[in-house]
C-alpha cells in the first residue's frame, strides 16, 4: 500500500508510540482489503465502550495508550454508548465497582483527545460529516445512518480500526469509501403503506434477506410518497438492518441523497433481484419480535438508536400527567438530554415516574443484574440484541401499546 512521506513518519513512530501503533493496525486493514493507500478523513466514532463488553482487558489496553501524553485525535471524534449512565449510575442500580471501571474506560478515551460524549446518533450532537466525506465509524447504526441518510463514506469499522483512525485522521481506501461498491445489489419494494415500527421490522425482514448487500427500497408504489418518512424512521431502519444483517448502506428511491447512483435498472432487468413486501410480511416479523409470555414490560426501554428530542417529546407529551406503571428509561446522549430539560420533557416523564438516562442503553448496559424479566422496546435492533446479549426476553411493540398506566 502506498504511504506518503508524511504516513511513513508516521508508521516508523516520529510522532510517538501511539500513533505508529495505529498507524500498524490501519496499514494492516489496508492490506487485508487491498487498499491502495489511505485517505484523510473528516471525523471518527468509536465502539468499544462498555465495560459489559470490554472487560478489563479492553481497560488496559486504553488506559496503555493515554499514557503517551503527546498523542490526541486529529479529528472530531465521538463515543459509542457506555455501559451505564456516567452520572447518575446509582440511581439506576447499577454496582459502583462496574460504574467506577466504566467512567475509567471514558476517562482513557477522553485522554486521547476522543470526546466523552457518549452516544450511537453522534450526527444528532455535531459530529456530522458532509456529503462525501471520508469518515471511520464503527457503531453500526450510526454506520448505516451516515452512509445512507447523509451520503458520508464509512466501512463497518471495528472499535480498534475507527480509534487508530481518530489519532492519525487516516483510514483505509476500500469497501464503501469507494463509489463502485455503494451500488444497489437488491430491489425490495414495498406494498402498503408503512409508518411507525413497521420501518424497524422492514429493517429487519430486509437485513437477514440481504446480508452484508446494499438494499434499493421502492416506497411510493402506490403514491405514498406523500407520506416521507422522518429522519427518526430512517435511523431505525437502518440500525434494524445492521443488526439482523451486515448491512451498512441502503438506499431509498427518491429520498436518500444516492439513489441515483444505485442503478437499479441494471439489477432488475430480469426482476430476479426484486423482492415485493407486504403489510403481513411486516406484521409477521413484528410479532416474532416478541419473545416474552408476558403481556406487560417490566421496564419500557426506549431509544434504540438514541432518542432524539422529537423522539422525547413525543413521550412527553404521551406520559404528561400520568403515572407510568411500568419502569421506563428513555435513552439518550446527554446533549438531547440537556435540551429536553430546557424544553420540560424531562420533567413530564420524571413526573410519570420514568427516567431520561444519558450515556447508554438496554443493549450495552449490564440491565440482567437488576431482577427485570421482560423488557419492553419499540426498536427491531433491540428486539434483536437484548436477549442474546442479556438473556433477557423482550416484547416489541409502539410505545404507545408499551407504557402502561395506573
Amino acid at each position: 500500500m502506498y504511504l506518503t512521506n508524511e504516513e511513513e513518519r508516521m508508521y516508523q513512530g516520529e510522532y510517538g508510540d501511539t500513533v505508529r501503533k495505529s498507524m500498524e493496525i490501519l496499514i494492516a486493514l489496508g492490506d487485508i482489503y487491498e487498499a491502495e493507500k489511505l485517505v484523510d478523513i473528516t471525523s471518527a466514532q468509536i465502539s468499544g465502550v462498555s465495560y459489559k463488553t470490554i472487560g478489563d482487558a479492553g481497560l488496559d489496553y486504553l488506559e496503555d495508550l493515554a499514557l503517551d501524553k503527546l498523542t490526541s485525535a486529529k479529528v472530531p471524534s465521538t463515543l459509542n454508548p457506555a455501559g451505564t449512565d456516567l452520572d447518575n449510575w446509582k440511581q439506576l442500580g447499577f454496582s459502583k465497582n462496574f460504574a467506577e471501571k466504566q467512567n475509567k474506560i471514558v476517562d482513557a478515551y477522553g485522554a486521547l483527545g476522543i470526546s466523552k460524549t457518549c452516544t450511537c446518533t453522534p450526527y444528532l450532537v455535531g459530529n456530522v460529516p458532509r456529503f462525501k466525506d471520508y469518515v471511520a465509524w464503527s457503531e453500526s447504526s450510526a454506520v448505516a445512518y451516515v452512509n445512507s441518510v447523509i451520503g458520508a463514506r464509512t466501512n463497518r469499522e471495528g472499535g480498534p480500526g475507527a480509534l487508530a483512525a481518530a489519532i492519525c485522521g487516516k483510514t483505509a481506501l476500500y469497501g464503501y469509501h469507494l463509489e463502485e461498491n455503494r451500488k444497489a445489489t437488491t430491489i425490495f419494494e414495498l406494498e402498503d403503506e408503512i409508518s411507525g415500527i413497521d420501518y424497524g421490522s422492514l429493517g429487519y425482514i430486509v437485513g437477514k434477506e440481504v446480508g452484508d448487500g446494499v438494499p434499493y427500497f421502492i416506497l411510493d408504489k402506490n403514491n405514498y410518497i406523500n407520506n416521507k418518512p422522518t429522519n427518526n424512521n430512517l435511523k431505525s431502519l437502518g440500525a434494524a438492518l445492521a443488526s439482523s444483517g451486515a448491512v451498512a448502506l441502503y438506499h431509498i428511491e427518491k429520498i436518500t441523497p444516492e439513489f441515483q447512483i444505485a442503478e437499479k435498472d441494471d439489477i432488475n432487468s430480469d426482476n430476479s433481484n426484486k423482492i415485493a413486501i407486504s403489510a403481513e410480511d411486516i406484521k409477521e416479523t413484528s410479532e416474532n419480535l416478541t419473545s416474552s409470555i408476558k403481556n406487560e414490560a417490566d421496564l419500557v426501554c426506549l431509544g434504540c438508536p438514541h432518542a432524539s428530542l422529537e423522539e422525547i417529546e413525543e413521550i412527553a407529551k404521551l406520559v404528561k400527567g400520568k403515572k407510568v406503571k411500568n419502569d421506563l428509561w428513555v435513552c439518550t446522549s446527554i446533549n438531547v438530554k440537556a435540551a429536553a430539560d430546557r424544553m420540560g420533557y424531562t420533567k413530564a416523564i420524571e413526573d410519570a415516574g420514568g427516567l431520561c438516562v444519558c450515556d447508554t442503553c438496554m443493549v450495552v448496559a449490564p440491565i440482567e443484574e437488576l431482577g427485570y424479566e421482560a423488557i419492553g422496546v419499540n426498536s427491531a435492533k433491540a428486539a434483536n440484541y437484548v436477549p442474546s446479549m442479556c438473556g433477557l426476553d423482550v416484547i416489541y411493540d409502539s410505545l404507545e401499546n408499551l407504557i402502561k398506566f395506573k
